[in-house]
């Protein structure tokens, strides 16, 4: 299997800090894990307005209302064959604020017949985000989500740019402190910045069996449509 990174960003994927290619350049049949940990400089949140809408994102593991800085961060991504065959990669992030735990997941595919990759967030897929990817001038990886589609048994339709928020996602590999780095910022047209995260992380890689990947990572429900 490829990567599914390397299919959507195609020749660009060479264009990747070397660090960078290690990083989003594994699939399933290589059978290893990449679980990270480092601190969020600060975590934000937009003003009073946005709680709602981060509360309720909270109760699936799609986005939270919590903020702060020098924040502990966890990062375990896993790929593997979801029940439909599909290339699947996992992002599930954990932040230990003051109080609780924090969670914000989501699982990765690469849609052939929309090109693009599909970004499910949460604990049940209800959320599907196309997903544009491009390399920048310093071999970072960007990440801008576009339109987002609800599904829920029989339902299934595109949700106006309104009512979700923009993610705009820059991962990169700090040659100067020898570490991974991300920027992460969710906004609305509406309503504003409602949503992000900066800070840096070190990565392991470790073997992983399909048989071994932890079922917390994995949504509850899988969704077939893309």
């Amino acid at each position: 299997m490829t990567s599914i990174y390397r299919i959507a960003l195609g020749d660009e994927f060479e264009r990747l800090h070397p660090k960078m290619q290690h990083r989003f350049g594994f699939s399933s049949s290589d059978g290893v894990a990449q679980i990270g940990a480092g601190v969020m400089d600060e975590v934000w949140r937009g003003p009073w307005w946005t709680l709602p809408f981060l509360m309720v994102g909270s109760t699936r593991r799609v986005l939270f209302p919590s903020k702060g800085k020098n924040i502990p961060f966890t990062v375990s991504n896993y790929a593997y064959l979801d029940s439909f065959g599909r290339e699947t990669v996992t992002w599930s992030r954990r932040f230990k604020m003051k109080n609780r735990y924090r969670a914000f997941d989501a699982t990765m595919i690469y849609s052939a017949d929309r090109r693009i990759i599909i970004d499910y967030l949460g604990t049940h897929q209800h959320l599907a985000v196309e997903i544009k990817c491009h390399v920048d001038d310093d071999g970072a990886m960007c990440l801008e989500s576009g339109d987002y589609r609800f599904y829920e048994r029989f339902l299934g339709f595109r949700l106006p740019q309104w009512s979700v928020g923009k993610a705009i996602v820059r991962e990169w590999w700090d040659d100067h402190a020898q570490r991974y780095a991300i920027d992460v910022n969710v906004t609305n047209d509406k309503f504003g910045p409602l949503f992000g995260y900066r800070g840096w992380f070190d990565v392991t890689e470790r073997k992983c069996g399909p048989h071994e990947i932890p079922l917390e990572v994995k949504p509850l429900r899988e969704e077939r449509r893309d």
